[in-house]
């Protein structure tokens, strides 16, 4: 969200996924979304037998590395140094669209000094992709009619993550390869209707619709809607929160279908934070490792039990419905409610669409969505008005910034928070695998997924494993300067040689033990994708 929202004005994926199959080229960057994304996966799948020619920036050789055209098999840490290659090579070879740049844009030549420093000699030994690749790869993008930049968790958890995606910025505006159909920049996102989340204000610098706390004509408007003062100050962010508790400054905390306690990095630091808060409400559908140190459970609504919307990574706006009323008699918008009205702030919705309609009259962006228009068509913001038809491509016309022009951001690379060393060799990366998702609370709870992948394996490199002397299925021990876990080995060419695979998915083996405590100094996003771990049989 912060780094294309810096960019080019909004946080969220520039088209739709409809327009995927027209695409000619796709350049997939740290995403595996045959495994974390599969519905996506099946609108990409269309583009490639349409004959789309792939590009695939992952430190692993997933199934889409497999198949692409140009595998760019970078070291973890290494985005920046790769993206400021591949300009590179386009400016000097007189690939970039110069009247794009010098239409709609900002910052250029700031940009073009910054890449002159980073020659494909200097570029390949910061990443580790041979200096043939880099300049396919970019003569692909370049010349390409319809590109396509579609990228995951494996840019944004790092702590250059907001870098991460400013650099992608950069590389599609250099191009032009930004609004029009089948172009521009599509951010998968963790989980569904985190989109939705982020639209409505959940970062501590920001009111519902990504309008800023710091600016008085916004908080006079929610402060005449709400009959509340607001502060102007920026809030803590998750981990902020947790780094607080630690401290003994933080006293409270309501966590509501979030897991802590297994999924963030340096789960002894987290379980420490919890277990000092004076206070903990935690409200979910199932006990998780969390819900250990709550000092009160509430019960919450799975999907099937929810009347509402959720807004999906292409910014869709959709109707969810329940199948059933909810097992604990009150729905989680109406838990809150209720909480809100015994601490003395009145809520009194009778309906989700009631709260729909207060998000329409205070957010621009929501301004024309509606259960009524909802009913008969699901809508991408930016929805202005109740005649407009939504927002299939951004910046079709103008950016969302300042001006209306794109900027570009000159940036170093910087590499991981932690790199291996004689101690910890082995560069560990974590992610998802398909039959299970993020801490296993629902997925581990079905007896045919887990009969599927019962347990927690390690992928490691055939290489690496002959030389430690370990066979397919045997017993290791994964340690990092936090933790250690014990798992089986997976031997796979998956993992190039130094790096290893874990996913988070199993509380008997969690992988957050060992994950560092290096995080993006925007966003407070942590570097799930590289930390430094050794092996033993």
């Amino acid at each position: 969200m912060a780094g294309l929202a810096t960019s080019l004005g909004a946080g969220a994926a520039t088209n739709s996924l409809a327009q995927m199959p027209e695409i000619d080229t796709l350049f997939l960057f740290g995403s595996n979304p045959t495994e974390a994304h599969p519905i996506v996966s099946i609108y990409l799948k269309k583009a490639l037998r349409n004959g789309a020619r792939l590009i695939v920036g992952d430190p692993r050789l997933t199934w889409m590395a497999k198949r692409a055209d140009v595998w760019l098999n970078l070291r973890p840490g290494s985005n920046i140094a790769l993206m400021n290659g591949l300009i590179h090579v386009i400016l000097k070879n007189g690939w970039e669209n110069r009247a794009f740049i010098e239409r709609r844009t900002e910052g250029f030549e700031e940009l073009r000094e910054k890449v002159r420093g980073y020659d494909l000699k200097k570029v390949e030994r910061l990443t580790g992709v041979s200096a043939d690749r880099i300049t396919e790869a970019a003569r692909l993008y370049s010349h390409a009619d319809k590109a396509m930049i579609v990228y995951g968790l494996g840019v944004t958890e790092h702590r250059t993550g907001t870098e991460n995606a400013m650099a992608i910025a950069n590389l599609a505006l250099v191009c032009g390869h930004i609004g029009r159909p089948s172009t521009g920049i599509m951010a998968l996102r963790g989980q569904n209707n985190v989109q939705g989340a982020s639209d409505l204000g959940p970062a501590p610098n920001i009111l519902p619709g990504y309008q800023p706390v710091a600016s008085p004509d916004v908080r006079a408007k929610f402060e005449k809607a709400w009959g509340v003062p607001i502060s102007p100050e920026t809030g803590l962010k998750s981990v902020e929160m947790l780094d607080k508790a630690c401290e003994g400054k933080f006293k409270g905390l309501f966590i509501l279908g979030e897991d802590p306690a297994q999924t963030d990095p340096n789960v002894h630091e987290v379980r420490k934070a919890l277990q000092s808060l004076e206070f903990l409400v935690v409200q979910d559908i199932f006990h998780t490792e969390t819900t250990k140190y709550a000092h009160v459970i509430l019960p919450g609504a799975s999907f099937a039990e929810k009347d509402g919307t959720f807004t999906n990574g292409e910014r869709r706006i959709q109707r969810v419905r329940k199948a059933i009323e909810p097992l604990s008699g009150m729905a989680e918008w109406q838990v809150i409610s209720r909480l809100s009205n015994l601490m003395g702030y009145p809520m009194t919705y009778n309906h989700p669409s009631e709260i729909m309609d207060e998000i329409a009259r205070l957010t621009p962006i929501y301004g024309g969505i509606s259960y009524e228009r909802l009913e008969k068509e699901s809508l991408q913001w930016p929805c202005p008005t109740k005649d407009h038809p939504g927002t299939t491509t951004l910046y079709s016309d103008l950016f969302s910034r300042p001006g209306g022009l794109a900027r570009f951001v000159a940036l170093d690379h910087k590499g991981p928070g932690e790199v291996p060393d004689r101690e910890y060799p082995f560069v560990l990366i974590t992610g998802r695998i398909r039959e299970h998702y993020n801490n296993g609370s629902m997925t581990g709870k079905v007896p045919g997924i887990v009969e599927l992948v019962p347990e927690e394996l390690l992928e490691i490199n055939p290489a690496d494993a002959k030389r430690l002397k370990i066979s397919d299925g045997d017993t290791v021990r994964v340690s990092s300067r936090r933790g250690e876990i014990t798992v089986r080995a997976r031997i796979t060419e998956r993992s190039q040689k130094g790096n290893v695979f874990l996913t988070f998915h199993f509380r008997d083996a969690l992988s957050n033990l060992l994950t560092s405590e290096y995080r993006d100094p925007v966003t407070g996003t942590p570097e799930y994708k590289s930390c430094a771990v050794k092996i033993e049989k």
